[in-house]
C-alpha cells in the first residue's frame, strides 16, 4: 500500500505543466490548420493573380453494357502537372464528380457568411473532402473582395464612390445606414452534353 503525503509544491508544478501542455496545443492546432490547407491569415490583403486553368474533367465516357464504368476524359490545363501528380490530382477531381452524384443536389453548398453561423455546409457534404476545399475556397473568395474593395486602394475608392453616388441617387443623400454586407458568389458555367 502506497501512501501519498501531499506538498504544496505539486499542485503547482501539476497546473504549470497543464498549462504549458494546453498552450503549446492550442498553437500547432491553430498552425497546422493554416498549414494544412495553406489558406491566407484572417484580415490578410490579397492581390489578384494570373488567370489559371486547372486541371478539369472535360468528358466522361460511358459504357452501355456497364453503367459503373466511367472513362474520364482530363485536360491538364496551365497546371503543368505530370505523371504521379497529375494523377492524384485527376484522382481528386474524379471523388469531386462522384460526390456531386452522391450528396443531394441540395446539399452541394457552402457558405461563410457571418450573418449565417448556422448555416456553413450540410453535414453530408461537409464530411467530403469537396465541402472542406469548398470551405478554403469560399474563405479565400470573401478575403479576395475584401481586398478589391478596401477604400484605401484605386479600385476600392472607386467601388465605393460609385456606392455612395448610387445612394445619393436613390436616396438624396449617402449618409443613410446603408448594409454594406454584399454576398459574392460562385456560380459554375454551363455542361454540355452530347
Amino acid at each position: 500500500m502506497f501512501i501519498r503525503k501531499p506538498t504544496k509544491n505539486k499542485p503547482i508544478i501539476k497546473k504549470t505543466i497543464t498549462l504549458f501542455i494546453l498552450i503549446a496545443f492550442l498553437f500547432n492546432s491553430t498552425v497546422s490548420a493554416q498549414q494544412i490547407l495553406s489558406l491566407p491569415l484572417p484580415g490578410a490583403m490579397i492581390p489578384l493573380s494570373a488567370g489559371f486553368a486547372p486541371v478539369i474533367i472535360k468528358g466522361i465516357k460511358i459504357y452501355e453494357d456497364n453503367p459503373l464504368r466511367f472513362d474520364f476524359i482530363i485536360d491538364s490545363g496551365d497546371s503543368g502537372l505530370k505523371n504521379e501528380a497529375l494523377k492524384e490530382e485527376t484522382a481528386k477531381i474524379v471523388r469531386y464528380f462522384l460526390t456531386t452524384l452522391t450528396v443531394p443536389e441540395d446539399d452541394l453548398w457552402v457558405n461563410l457568411s457571418p450573418y449565417e453561423k448556422d448555416r456553413i455546409v450540410p453535414n453530408s457534404f461537409g464530411q467530403t473532402e469537396m465541402g472542406r476545399d469548398l470551405l478554403a475556397q469560399d474563405y479565400i473568395l470573401k478575403q479576395i473582395t475584401a481586398s478589391l474593395i478596401y477604400p484605401e486602394n484605386e479600385l476600392g475608392s472607386e467601388f465605393w464612390e460609385k456606392v455612395y453616388k448610387k445612394a445619393n441617387e436613390q436616396f438624396g443623400t449617402s449618409e443613410i445606414p446603408v448594409n454594406t454586407f454584399n454576398k459574392v458568389w460562385i456560380i459554375p458555367d454551363k455542361a454540355e452534353i452530347y
